[in-house]
């Protein structure tokens, strides 16, 4: 506790006086009798008794006591200032709870990146491996597959799972490559880069995760209220959907391995493990893993699903952000998948 000077300066000197040769401090003892005369009028006024209990520091005995009407106006007034000082009060605490909490929110999400590389490298690496999809899927192996003379359409269902896994395949070694030509300038890496690791307490965020899925097929519903699919528009089956009508365990078997395994592992490697923690040298984290979302969401090419993927790209990414590794978010991406596929087979 602090005292000013001549608080501690009174405490002293009481504490070290002499027990006999002094007179004892007189604001602890009543004023002599003899000495002090007070008129009745004034002594028996409210104002003065309150004072004169206050130098003296004592009960002061008396037959009259306060008026009620002076009660209850200090009362009042008491009660006035307190009242007119707690919104204030108020709205101080609830400014500082909710700062404590977006503090506690951010520091759960995750601190930025140290990012070596500049926002021309950023799109670079994106154009790249936009553009590499794009090539691989729809012209360098359909080309090869008319080379070696045989087409898609004529595949057997087994032939076009093993055509759509030697794509995602290529796509994916493809991504990598760009990413290992475009960031081989900067190595060594920081070691929070592009990391995998069973290590960590990352169970429950993916746990968390799969307890999204309901909303998310909520939102995929809503996506498609909100933009129908338009009625001249001709709705076929896809292979994947085909395959499994057919029940055909070895090209059903394919296609689990194309969607819970290889897809999981190339888009995460590239939204998250590149493109998130990009982004946090130029915006904050939370915004970062809105932006990657919606690339994430317009990666797939499909109007009708861009709600629950911009929702679900969001989710894998706080649950990247906060582990700082790419297995929690490939794991529960491929949960995912693996869940659609199941809801395909029923």
């Amino acid at each position: 506790m602090l005292f000013t000077s001549s608080s501690h300066s009174v405490f002293s000197r009481q504490s070290f006086l002499p027990i006999k040769g002094f007179l004892r401090p007189p604001i602890l003892r009543p004023f002599p009798t003899a000495t002090i005369r007070i008129s009745n009028s004034r002594f028996n006024s409210p104002n003065n008794k309150l004072s004169i209990l206050c130098f003296r520091h004592e009960e002061y005995h008396s037959s009259e006591t306060p008026k009620p009407e002076i009660i209850d106006h200090c009362l009042h007034e008491e009660l006035v200032q307190s009242e007119s000082k707690d919104p204030v009060v108020t709205k101080r605490d609830l400014k500082s709870v909710f700062s404590e909490v977006a503090n506690e929110v951010f520091n759960g999400i995750g601190k930025r990146w140290v990012v070596p590389w500049s926002a021309m490298t950023i799109l670079k690496v994106m154009l790249l491996w936009t553009s590499a999809f794009w090539f691989i899927g729809s012209w360098m192996i359909p080309f090869a597959a008319h080379i070696t003379g045989f087409s898609k359409d004529s595949l057997t269902f087994r032939g076009q799972a093993l055509f759509s896994l030697v794509t995602d395949v290529t796509e994916g070694l493809a991504g990598i490559a760009i990413l290992v030509r475009c960031l081989s300038r900067f190595r060594p890496l920081p070691p929070d880069w592009f990391k995998f690791s069973p290590k960590g307490y990352w169970q429950l965020d993916v746990i968390m995760g799969c307890l999204m899925f309901p909303l998310v097929n909520r939102l995929s519903q809503f996506n498609l209220d909100l933009l129908p699919i338009l009625p001249s528009t001709q709705i076929t089956l896809s292979s994947v959907e085909q395959s499994i009508k057919a029940r055909d365990p070895v090209a059903m078997l394919l296609y689990a391995i194309v969607v819970s395994v290889c897809a999981p592992v190339w888009e995460e490697i590239v939204f998250r493990g590149f493109l998130l923690p990009s982004l946090t040298k130029y915006m904050p984290v939370w915004c970062a893993i809105l932006v990657s979302s919606v690339a994430f969401a317009l990666a797939h090419f499909n109007i009708q699903r861009m709600l629950p993927l911009i929702f679900l790209g969001m989710v894998m990414g706080v649950i990247f952000t906060r582990s700082r590794n790419l297995l929690p978010s490939m794991l529960l991406h491929s949960l995912w998948n693996g869940f659609v596929f199941l809801d395909l087979m029923k």
